[in-house]
């Protein structure tokens, strides 16, 4: 191609990192053991693919830009690591919703009287809604910790306030 076609700043161009799961400013970033290893095993893994990166010399652009991106994530990641406070789910109390509990609510009332629902509560970086994991910043989250077993709360987790009831904790 020619090199009229091809703009010189694009080279130029720092790549856009993506941001880590947000964290509000001032929020200690707790996490727990199984997230602490999480995240050291993708430290892990983009320090493999930076290796892979610095060793491929196809397209000095390309490599160039591919680099710059792994440091960015590396840094973010590294930052996040180090701020880590692990708290171990079994010190917590066995009768409240603490962090590392794993919570099932019931509804109480309405027509969803009975309905279940059944999340973890854990790190920012570890939250997963499919793998039912909800992260302590989260406004259930923060909603439901310290609350006891066999509480009722009223909870807006829908267009309409619900409330619920601390069916089952356990620390696992």
């Amino acid at each position: 191609m020619s090199r009229g076609f091809v703009k010189e700043d694009d080279a130029q161009t720092p790549p856009i990192v993506p941001p880590r799961a947000a964290l509000p400013p001032a929020t200690p970033n707790y996490v727990t053991p199984n997230g602490l290893e999480q995240l050291r095993s993708e430290l892990l893994n983009l320090e493999a693919e930076r290796a892979q990166a610095e060793a491929n010399r196809d397209n000095d652009t390309d490599r160039t830009h591919r680099l710059s991106l792994l440091n960015g994530r590396l840094a973010l990641l590294a930052e996040r690591i180090g701020s880590a406070r692990v708290v171990d789910p079994s010190t917590q109390p066995p009768g409240e919703v603490r962090f590392g509990a794993t919570v099932t609510l019931r509804t109480l009332e309405g027509g969803r009287a009975g309905f279940e629902r059944k999340f973890t509560i854990v790190g920012v970086d570890e939250a997963s809604v499919g793998a039912g994991k909800v992260g302590f910043v989260a406004p259930i989250a923060r909603a439901i910790i310290g609350a006891k077993l066999g509480q009722a709360l009223t909870l807006q987790l829908g267009p309409k306030p619900e409330t619920v009831e601390v069916a089952q904790i356990s620390y696992a």
